[in-house]
């Protein structure tokens, strides 16, 4: 296509199950735009189709700096629905997870992304796919980097959540209550996504090695991740909050996605005097009513070379399989109702690592094979 509507396209942005996004040009108020498409083979789809069109409505209704805006909408000659966004230039936390940016740079951005979530919580509505992907950056003429929301095509009122029908997300940034079909759902899986994001800003791969829904759901309820303080220059007040964040118990979460925010950027700001880190501008907690501004790309950082897609910063030793004990010790100002999880907590181990258990396990079957074999063949010769 070389034209939808008014809007001039001049190449694909990308391409998802559902839709295909296109970097087009609004020749009358000569701006650059993006372009939304719902694909050919979902178009007859009412489910999906309601979805695409919610999406538009909901990106609309809430006006704020930190979503991204939908200000158009229309239908193709073929029937196809499509709306038009603002286009933003500064990539994605994602792309920024694959390289080398200091920790506390990480964690400034990661509160920004926590306080657009709220943006939508405080609207009544739960993201339920909160990724680096669908968080966006752009620079502001003053110099500040912003995190918008983009992709709202599985969000959800919280009113009516309770009907969801089907269970969709990213395996590696989904609640286990979310993957378990438990609701309804409420803020709190936004809240264990976040903190699985900021995870992965902080070491380059999600919390824990899940690729499917029933990964999620196997996982060992007392499993925490593995604790990144110590590695990153951190103080431990930063492990506890990973533990809380992602438990699978909503209860032991923050609260919400402003009080996980707030604690981001108390340990942002306890690290930078520490690493001699330049504060990163961010836009102010108080939202505005003026849609998000274009500005200069974020700021090119130093690439790091990704073999897998995954690759801690910076490069230390792993924590091995040390038993790492809740919250530090200590019952901190970041563990939320309910306190540490019961029983002894195991540890995540490191991607591409495995527990000393597993060897052991391993041991232990070879040996009662032998027996085994040992026993049927002396019965044989019997």
């Amino acid at each position: 296509m070389e034209k939808i509507g008014r809007y001039r396209l001049d190449r694909r942005l990308g391409a998802g199950s559902f839709a295909t996004v296109w970097l087009g040009h609004d020749d009358d108020l000569d701006v650059p735009v993006a372009v939304k498409v719902l694909a050919e083979n979902w178009a007859a789809n009412d489910d999906v189709r309601n979805r695409f069109l919610a999406e538009a409505r909901i990106m609309r209704r809430i006006h704020d700096r930190r979503i991204v805006q939908v200000y158009d909408i229309g239908t193709l000659e073929d029937g196809r629905p499509y709306f038009v966004m603002d286009y933003i230039d500064g990539g994605s936390m994602n792309d920024l997870r694959k390289q080398i940016i200091p920790p506390a740079q990480a964690l400034r951005l990661c509160a920004e992304a926590c306080r657009a979530i709220e943006v939508l919580h405080s609207n009544d509505v739960i993201h339920r796919d909160v990724t680096p992907g669908n968080l966006l950056l752009s620079r502001t003429p003053t110099g500040e980097t912003r995190v918008l929301i983009a992709d709202l095509g599985v969000a959800k009122s919280m009113v009516d959540v309770a009907g969801a029908t089907m269970t969709a997300g990213t395996p590696s940034y989904m609640a286990y209550e979310q993957a378990a079909g438990l609701g309804p759902l409420d803020r709190r899986a936004d809240i264990y996504s976040l903190t699985a994001v900021t995870y992965a800003m902080l070491t380059g791969s999600p919390p824990f090695p899940v690729r499917t829904i029933a990964d999620i759901v196997a996982r060992d309820p007392n499993l925490a991740p593995a604790p990144i303080a110590e590695r990153i220059g951190a103080p431990p007040i930063l492990d506890a909050l990973m533990i809380s964040g992602l438990a699978m118990d909503p209860n032991r979460r923050p609260p919400t996605a402003s009080l996980l925010a707030d604690a981001l950027d108390g340990i942002a700001a306890q690290m930078e005097p520490m690493t001699g880190e330049a504060t990163v501008t961010t836009a102010p907690p108080a939202a505005d009513q003026g849609g998000p501004a274009y500005g200069r790309p974020a700021p090119p950082v130093q690439s790091y070379p990704d073999d897998a897609g995954a690759r801690s910063y910076p490069p230390s030793q792993p924590p091995g399989d040390q038993a790492y004990p809740p919250y530090g010790g200590q019952q901190p100002q970041y563990a939320y109702a309910g306190g540490p999880p019961p029983g002894p907590v195991a540890v995540a181990d490191e991607p591409g690592r495995r527990s000393a258990a597993y060897y052991v396990l391993v041991g232990v079957a070879a040996v009662a094979l032998f027996v085994t074999s040992m026993f049927v063949t002396v019965l044989v010769l019997r």
